[in-house]
């Protein structure tokens, strides 16, 4: 046992062939858990269905239709094969499922109309690799995920866009009047999408280059132009300058589901590329991000922040002791453990391999430290199993830095991994955030 909260975050639940689970079931376990979901095997669809009741909203439900035709109809006992619109009545209405077929199946469209029309979440075609699929249904967890907040920057005349609506659909709209300080605007609050009307875009046609070419740009932020008539001319201009997109605004309800689905695209390509897929943490990138959007907050609004690098003790020896598998258990075990003490305005990074990083919002640095030095025991209270009947138990070092004292988010981690230096050599499985004395070589 390696402690009480459930090892992985996501749970599929996959209906297939007998033969299908025999030959890939570990495979597809082991990519699963480096994904951070497991997968519960079915073969019979009575168990299935029941499993489907009983399981939460953010599972994923697949069905190898292969396996239909060792599936005996509860209807015809004497017939082997169970057709698909029985499975389709059997199955918990309210979910939806992912459906692998064989390339044979692929090529029917009425059965691809049919799928599609049934609660249909994807579909996709046999064969595919093991590691393939695991990395399709990550994607589709990134999907179904409520998600992050999609900051939405207006600027022009209202069009009668239902703010209240939109927030509720995690988008948040935010209006500005003045083209010539809109970069300063998007430079402080950072918005996904700038939304610019036609009228305001011929006053000022260098909006968009001027918030393309700055070198601090997010690269993946939309300019958007918003026209009230379709204009050719216009939209060429606006494209060779850089504007990454043209929307009509004749019809406001249709524009706000618009700027809904560039919103869902938006926080999955955040997800995919900001996300560590084995524990769901924010990584390197994602974290660089966010961190640097709270540091601007907390200027806004005057807060102290405490920055955080903490470091699992002796990870090689773990590794080399006991394999990579329980080394990647005890990773995920210490992300589960981290994230049970941080609030909605903390920040929570698997920075690389062993090392984590935690933010905490309105911190200073000795209450940082301490919060920090709570998780410490947490974890190290965690009994892990190593084999039977023997129980390890083990830790991490920690350093702090606190924001206004260092300004930018590469000066709280360089001074938080000084920090964590300090306490390695100090004998480990402690926190540091005094100012940093004599390095000598140790093991980290």
């Amino acid at each position: 046992m390696t402690g009480d909260a459930p090892l992985y975050k996501n749970n599929v639940l996959f209906l297939s062939q007998t033969f299908f689970i025999k030959d890939n079931q570990a495979e597809l376990l082991l990519h699963a858990h480096k994904y951070d979901f497991d997968i519960v095997f079915f073969d019979e669809v009575s168990d299935f269905v029941m499993a489907v009741q009983n399981e939460r909203d953010s599972s994923l439900f697949v069905i190898d239709l292969d396996a239909l035709h060792n599936m005996q109809s509860d209807m015809q006992e004497s017939r082997k094969t169970l057709m698909l619109g029985e499975l389709l009545q059997r199955l918990p209405g309210g979910q939806s499922y992912v459906y692998l077929q064989s390339v044979r199946q692929g090529s029917r469209f009425l059965l691809q109309q049919r799928l599609v029309d049934s609660n249909c979440l994807a579909y996709a075609e046999k064969p595919i690799a093991n590691d393939v699929l695991v990395d399709k249904l990550f994607n589709l967890f990134v999907q179904k995920k409520r998600g992050d907040l999609v900051r939405l920057m207006y600027l022009g005349d209202a069009v009668g866009l239902d703010h209240a609506w939109l927030l509720e659909r995690r988008v948040e709209v935010i209006t500005h009047d003045d083209a010539q300080s809109l970069h300063l605007r998007v430079k402080e609050l950072q918005p996904d999408i700038v939304l610019i009307t036609d009228a305001e875009y011929q006053r000022t046609e260098a909006i968009g280059r001027v918030l393309k070419k700055n070198i601090e740009a997010d690269p993946v932020r939309e300019i958007t132009l918003l026209q009230r008539q379709p204009d050719a001319c216009l939209t060429r201009r606006a494209i060779a300058s850089g504007f990454d997109a043209i929307l009509l605004m004749t019809d406001t309800d249709v524009l706000a589901d618009q700027l809904v689905n560039r919103a869902n695209k938006i926080r999955v390509n955040r997800d995919l590329i900001g996300k560590d897929r084995a524990t769901g943490l924010l990584n390197k990138i994602g974290l660089q991000k966010k961190a640097q959007e709270l540091i601007r907050q907390a200027a806004r609004e005057g807060r102290p922040l405490a920055f955080s690098v903490v470091d699992i003790d002796k990870f090689k020896t773990i590794n080399d002791t006991w394999g990579h598998y329980f080394g990647d258990i005890v990773i995920k075990r210490l992300s589960l453990s981290l994230a049970s003490h941080v609030g909605d305005g903390d920040l929570l990074s698997r920075f690389g391999g062993e090392e984590f990083v935690v933010v905490f919002w309105d911190c200073t640095l000795d209450e940082g430290r301490r919060r920090m030095d709570a998780m410490r025991e947490a974890f190290r209270a965690i009994p892990f199993e190593v084999k039977r009947g023997e129980v390890r138990h083990f830790s991490f070092s920690g350093g702090v830095a606190a924001y206004p004292e260092y300004k930018s988010e590469n000066e709280l981690f360089l001074r938080a991994d000084a920090m964590l230096y300090e306490a390695k050599e100090g004998g480990r499985n402690q926190i540091c955030a005094q100012p940093p004395a004599h390095r000598g070589a140790s093991e980290r």
